[in-house]
């Protein structure tokens, strides 16, 4: 978004695939945005309980758009919604008509499925391999956390759908997302799987590969930079430190550790004396910290909670074990967010390690 929209405000009309790119775009260059969208995306739906951006289900009047700086039309607007876009016009208010009713037309060939890694969110880390399978394809699946905001550079044409999985909200249940790439490639379009982070990590990448291979769907995989790794990283939180540790495990917290569906052994991590990265851990991370300190680890060890991680927005929350919980809930800490426990929670860059393993609670702190 090279348009000068940092601070000002900026009215998004209507809820087309269009928009969630410019609303995606609008939001990384630091715009104020209202969204007028009487049947919103889920994407936008949960930029909206992020509060990240202000969503309004009511038709746009006059009085709306007096503050707009900016307004950005998307498909779908009636006579009235127009007529309201043109009197704005015509008190200078800098108006942009995103509409195109091209159809997106299925290539010569027989088309193919690519599973793009998005990365952590910030749209500058996704790879070149996946900008350029971005900008190659006829349709884009993507999820809430992938970086929705490069599409409408990279992919201005691409017919963008919206099938993210909101937390204790609207999901698109698995079964229909493998169901959409099988057709939509069937139908001789080049489909982009677009997923945050990297695809093969919590990302069900490994399904939507099996279930296309099973259907006689071409399909490639360009990995990204997950995650797991990436948003520690942008804290300055190595997962791994030369004399502080020298392994780390990437788990799933979206189940406690009681829950009969958990596989993951926590008495085991609490001994391994490695890093541990818990990834969709929010609402369980009180009972996997005790869980973990009755397992036998010491309750001062280090450990950061990092929110929004490479995003604008990024915010960070250490304390020892014992409080970590409280301290992302007293910081009223929501997903997406990383939680990194073990000696490098710790790392303070420029402070000697003997230093970190001597004090790690008080560093932590």
């Amino acid at each position: 978004m090279r348009l000068p929209v940092r601070h000002r405000s900026v009215a998004v009309i209507g809820s087309s695939d269009r928009s969630l790119g410019i609303v995606g775009a609008l939001l990384t260059a630091g715009a104020n945005i209202t969204v007028f969208a009487a049947q919103p995306a889920a994407y936008l739906a949960d930029l909206a309980d992020r509060g990240l951006i202000t969503l309004r289900a009511n038709a746009v009047g006059d009085a709306d758009l007096l503050g707009a700086e900016v307004v950005f039309t998307c498909a779908g607007l009636g006579d009235a919604e127009r007529a309201t876009v043109a009197a704005a016009a015509a008190r200078g208010t800098f108006c942009i008509d995103t509409e195109d009713d091209s159809e997106h037309a299925a290539g010569p060939d027989t088309g193919r499925v690519i599973i793009v890694g998005g990365g952590p969110g910030d749209p500058g880390l996704l790879t070149v391999a996946g900008r350029t399978a971005l900008a190659g394809a006829d349709v884009i699946v993507t999820d809430r956390l992938a970086p929705v905001a490069a599409l409408h550079e990279i992919a201005p044409r691409a017919q963008v759908i919206d099938v993210s999985k909101i937390p204790g909200g609207r999901r698109t249940e698995q079964s229909d997302i493998n169901t959409m790439l099988i057709e939509h490639a069937r139908a001789g379009r080049t489909v982009v799987r677009l997923k945050g982070g990297d695809g093969f990590v919590f990302g069900r990448g490994g399904e939507e590969v099996d279930e296309c291979v099973r259907a006689g769907v071409t399909v490639d995989v360009i990995p990204g930079v997950s995650s797991s790794i990436a948003v520690p990283a942008s804290a300055m939180v190595p997962v791994t430190h030369r004399g502080l540790t020298q392994g780390f495990t990437v788990v799933s917290g979206h189940v406690p550790p009681d829950d009969p569906e958990c596989t993951v052994n926590y008495a085991a991590l609490a001994a391994a004396n490695t890093t541990i990265v818990l990834m969709m851990a929010v609402a369980n991370l009180d009972t996997i910290a005790r869980t973990l300190m009755e397992a036998g680890m010491p309750p001062g060890t280090p450990a950061v909670v990092i929110a929004d991680g490479t995003l604008a927005g990024q915010q960070e929350i250490r304390a020892s074990l014992d409080g970590i919980a409280a301290a992302a809930r007293d910081a009223e800490v929501r997903p997406p967010a990383t939680t990194v426990i073990g000696a490098v929670a710790g790392f303070v860059p420029g402070q000697a390690v003997d230093a970190m393993i001597a004090r790690p609670s008080a560093l932590a702190l």
